[in-house]
């Protein structure tokens, strides 16, 4: 097999992989927005590639935001977003409104380094995870546990 063909499969699994792919760079100007993201966001890579973040996601603490990916850049750390701690970095609509209770795309993120070949980080990978039916399901889960609590207390 070719080198080409390889790289030709690779681009269409980063494209295709249900998982949000966003390289950024260490002034937050978007370099990667693979499929998933094109998808849930309703903006082309052409539209977002060398754009901010921060200006094509308003929304997004900046301040917050630089203290979660300096670690990544400094360090050479992954760093982690949980939806317990933060349901989602964008606010994406829940693409299953008829079935699903939510009405927002509950995230997971892995915020990892890319080490260029002199071996410094210039660019980080964001990986976006869609949790949206753990959470919506741990949700239920702790409400259905007050309600039998509540029913408990009140027949004792």
């Amino acid at each position: 097999m070719n080198e080409l063909t390889e790289f030709h499969w690779m681009m269409d699994m980063l494209q295709t992989i249900d998982v949000g792919l966003v390289v950024l760079d260490k002034h937050y100007a978007v370099k990667l927005w693979n499929g998933f993201m094109e998808s849930h966001s309703g903006m082309l890579p052409s539209e977002v590639r060398d754009k901010s973040l921060f200006a094509l996601f308003p929304d997004i603490d900046q301040d917050w935001f630089a203290q979660k990916t300096r670690p990544v850049f400094e360090l050479k750390n992954r760093a982690f977003m949980i939806w317990e701690q933060r349901p989602y970095l964008f606010k994406f609509p829940n693409y299953r409104p008829i079935t699903g209770s939510e009405d927002f795309m509950y995230q997971n993120i892995t915020l990892s380094p890319l080490t260029s070949a002199t071996g410094k980080v210039d660019n980080i990978c964001m990986m976006v995870y869609d949790v949206t039916d753990v959470a919506a399901g741990k949700k239920t889960l702790e409400v259905t546990q007050v309600t039998l609590s509540e029913m408990k207390e009140r027949s004792t």
